[in-house]
């Protein structure tokens, strides 16, 4: 892997403090670039946070840490649940990954989960933090925290997010019937903005997997089913 001298996004947030619109959608540009290329691969990273963003000496995003990624096999379309005794769709996944701040709430209910659309979460929350310089739940309390997050994400008054991208983080931050998938991520108005061209290569890919669909929920390639479980790691924000 390559050096990535300008530490880790976390570090810099925490240094300071919010993200300038401009910053952060460069930022969130270049990330959603890569998580999309992940996925038309039909690779889940499965745990997306600010310190798994490092920045190179151009102070471009690499994302690292790739120890609970899956790439998501082909499979007859239902897969087992852990006692054998009843089947879930393909593409759930049921192994907890990754922190909870960043969790999606299906993880938290520990309930079967679609892992691209948990994912895209992630991706949701790290927007926020960039923009507002703290996590949009509260995660040193499990209860709040499952509440939170099963409730509309709520802004500060300052610093002040954009209208735009406010609607953008709450269609990542809302529940996975209604969350935006991968592709619809790629093609919002916002993220597009800040892209220095498009992404024909991966855009394409996306569309071919998935077949065209860009209704919200389409998440990843339909006729995957889930890797074997990982071990379990309920990691919280360092």
């Amino acid at each position: 892997m390559e050096l990535a001298p300008g530490g880790d996004v976390l570090e810099r947030v925490q240094r300071a403090g919010p993200c300038a619109e401009g910053l952060a959608g460069r930022w969130f540009a270049q990330l959603v670039l890569a998580v999309a290329y992940l996925h038309s691969k039909s690779i889940v990273h499965r745990d997306l946070k600010l310190e798994n963003l490092l920045l190179d000496k151009q102070e471009n995003i690499k994302v690292s840490d790739f120890g609970f990624a899956r790439a998501m096999s082909g499979g007859s379309g239902l897969v087992l649940a852990g006692d054998g005794a009843a089947a879930v769709p393909a593409l759930l996944s049921q192994t907890y990954c990754g922190s909870f701040a960043y969790a999606c709430p299906e993880i938290l209910l520990g309930m079967p989960y679609d892992p691209f659309l948990a994912d895209v979460w992630s991706l949701g929350v790290i927007l926020y933090t960039l923009l507002v310089a703290h996590l949009p739940f509260d995660d040193t309390n499990l209860k709040r925290l499952l509440r939170d997050t099963q409730r509309d994400v709520v802004f500060p008054a300052q610093p002040s997010v954009p209208e735009d991208c406010k609607d953008l983080i709450q269609h990542l931050l809302r529940e996975a019937a209604r969350r935006f998938s991968t592709l619809e991520l790629l093609q919002s108005p916002w993220v597009l903005r800040f892209q220095v061209e498009r992404p024909p290569a991966e855009l394409h890919a996306l569309e071919t997997a998935w077949g065209g669909r860009t209704g919200t929920g389409a998440s990843g390639p339909p006729t995957k089913a889930p890797s074997a479980a990982g071990p379990s790691d309920k990691k919280k924000v360092g």
